[in-house]
């Protein structure tokens, strides 16, 4: 058991992280809106702010639940999730209420983000005092992105 370890940490190192541009390649046909470089990064930090505040709904499920409640807050997919019929059905919720939502190229970077070690497809940032300014640029900058047709 003591010996698995350093080899996995040793294989987790090993394995280059792909750029924004090689995340690109695999990404599902409706991910649109998407999130800019420089977006993509102040979301995933914004995420990581909010999970140290206990302040995001993580998961298909709990997102679903929150929105169809009412809950307020910036929802985040990720681009590269397979099969698409697992979440095709959130922006559609997201429109109805009025939230914001955009795509991540990255499942990966979405669960690392949220302190998970496994990949995560949906996130939903809730607002929170102690990071309010990074929620409300992120909030402004996804609002502006144009939603497909």
């Amino acid at each position: 058991m003591a010996r698995e370890k350093p080899e996995a940490a040793a294989e987790a190192e090993a394995t280059p992280e792909l750029s924004y541009r090689e995340q690109l390649e695999f990404l599902n046909p409706i991910a649109q809106p998407l999130a800019s470089r420089k977006l993509t990064r102040k979301l995933l930090k914004c995420i990581r702010k909010a999970t140290k505040h206990k302040q995001i709904r993580r998961g298909v499920k709990e997102v679903q639940k929150f929105i169809n409640k009412g809950e307020k807050g910036i929802t985040v997919l990720a681009g590269d999730t397979l099969p698409i019929d697992v979440y095709c059905h959130i922006p559609v919720m997201c429109e109805d209420r009025s939230l914001p939502y955009a795509y991540v190229p990255s499942k990966t970077d979405l669960g690392t983000a949220a302190g998970s070690k496994r990949p995560t497809c949906v996130i939903m940032i809730k607002p929170h005092e102690e990071y309010q300014e990074t929620y409300e640029e992120c909030l402004e900058e996804v609002s502006a992105l144009p939603l497909p047709l």
